[in-house]
């Protein structure tokens, strides 16, 4: 499962990610950053820490799950 998530700092200066699942592919860099820009503005998200007031990174995590079958 791919995942993309979206890293901001807050307020407090810690890092606050949000994830996204099953993201358009292949991602444009420029509209993640503009994405990332507007959350800010417009103060969408908060966390423990506060308000979001900086992007710190985008990445997509890529993430395979393995099921056991148990005897």
């Amino acid at each position: 499962m791919k995942v993309l998530e979206l890293k901001f700092e807050n307020t407090d200066g810690k890092i606050v990610t949000y994830s996204l699942e099953q993201p358009i592919e292949p991602v444009d860099p420029a509209s993640v950053s503009e994405a990332m820009n507007e959350i800010i503005a417009q103060n969408a998200f908060t966390s423990s820490g506060g308000d979001l007031v900086a992007k710190h990174s985008a990445r997509i995590v890529d993430r395979t799950v393995e099921e056991i079958e148990l005897v």
